[in-house]
Order: C-alpha cells, then sequence, then structure tokens
C-alpha cells in the first residue's frame, strides 16, 4: 500500500474516532439538565444514564446520536472504499472515541449504542434481528445489558450462519465483550461518585 492509498484509510480512522468522541450525553444533558452527566447517576456517559437522572426524551436523543456516531463511521469507510480490514478499524475508532472521547477528558461511556451503529452497517439484517430483541428483552426486564447481551448473541449466530467473513464475527465478538469490560474499567469510578453523592 502507497502513502497515497494509505491516506484516506487513516483519514477514515481518524475522522470516526473524532465523530465516536462527540460527547453527546454531555451535550444533552447539560441543555436538557444543566447537569455534567459524568457527575451524576453512575458517571456513565450513555443514554441509560441520561434516562435515570435527566429523562427518557432526552435519553432518546444521546441514544439515537450516539448510534448514528458509529454508522457514520463505518459508511464513511466505505465511501472512501476501504478494504473490509479498514472498515472495521473505522467501526472500532468510533467506539473507541465514544469510550475514550478526546472532547470530554477521555471519560466516556461503554460504548452499546455506537457499537449497534457500527454493526447496523455492516451486517443490517443480523442487527435489526439482534436490536429487535434487545428492545423486547429491555421493555420486558428493564435491564439494558441483558438486552444488549442476548441481542449480540443472537445476532452473532445468526451472522454465523450466514457464513460472515471471519474478521466480523471476530468484530462482533469483541464487541460482546467489550461492553462488560468498559464496565469494569469504569467501576473505582462509578464507586467514587455514588460515595460523593450519597447523604
Amino acid at each position: 500500500m502507497t502513502v497515497w492509498e494509505l491516506f484516506p484509510a487513516i483519514l477514515a480512522v481518524t475522522a470516526a474516532y473524532l465523530l465516536g468522541s462527540i460527547p453527546s450525553a454531555v451535550v444533552v444533558a447539560r441543555r436538557a439538565g444543566s447537569v455534567d452527566i459524568r457527575e451524576v447517576g453512575d458517571g456513565n456517559m450513555g443514554a441509560r444514564n441520561v434516562a435515570r437522572t435527566i429523562g427518557a426524551g432526552p435519553a432518546v436523543i444521546v441514544a439515537v446520536c450516539d448510534f448514528l456516531k458509529g454508522a457514520a463511521a463505518v459508511l464513511l469507510a466505505r465511501t472512501l472504499g476501504l478494504s473490509q480490514g479498514w472498515v472495521l478499524a473505522a467501526a472500532w475508532a468510533a467506539v473507541l472515541g465514544h469510550d475514550f472521547p478526546l472532547f470530554a477528558h477521555f471519560r466516556g461511556g461503554q460504548g452499546l449504542a455506537t457499537t449497534f451503529g457500527t454493526l447496523l452497517v455492516l451486517m443490517p439484517l443480523e442487527i435489526l434481528v439482534a436490536l429487535g430483541l434487545f428492545g423486547s428483552l429491555y421493555l420486558l426486564t428493564h435491564n439494558s445489558d441483558l438486552g444488549a447481551s442476548v441481542g449480540l448473541a443472537c445476532g452473532l449466530y445468526l451472522a454465523y450462519r450466514a457464513r460472515r467473513s471471519p474478521a466480523l464475527l471476530f468484530y462482533m465478538v469483541a464487541s460482546l465483550l467489550s461492553v462488560p469490560a468498559k464496565q469494569l474499567l469504569d467501576r473505582h469510578r462509578r464507586i467514587a461518585i455514588q460515595h460523593r453523592l450519597a447523604p
């Protein structure tokens, strides 16, 4: 790969990280509730914490924005005609940008909505089923972690049966593991915030 061929790939990955770094929850929470979402609730910069501390309406806006960040990153990489490896690198960059955002002092969310956004573009049929399961389970149990895990696992199974490429399957497996991994990384921060807010 020449320098000129490498340039669009670097551009796509960099742009994807910057897209992911847009702190949707911080912006929406400040406008809707005049709070820093990272300092209330469990401190997570995501739609679930916005829903718990501010309300469902702002949370939906955050979820849609975070979802679109992931989808836009993959679409950009595809528009530039990049190989699947670079498209997946852009997808990862968007999720990493959300988890460790440049524009929010690297204190981000868990990347679930952004991950679903990347996956919907990468394998739309499988992820539509996964999103349907996620939404149904969430309505029944109010447990987003359970819904996401079952939804992504079902999507992975369907992708395997559809003979998706090993790289795509690996990305899905890594996506399944990344959310709980980020929760573990943020655990000490959540505990510190909860202690500080305790009466």
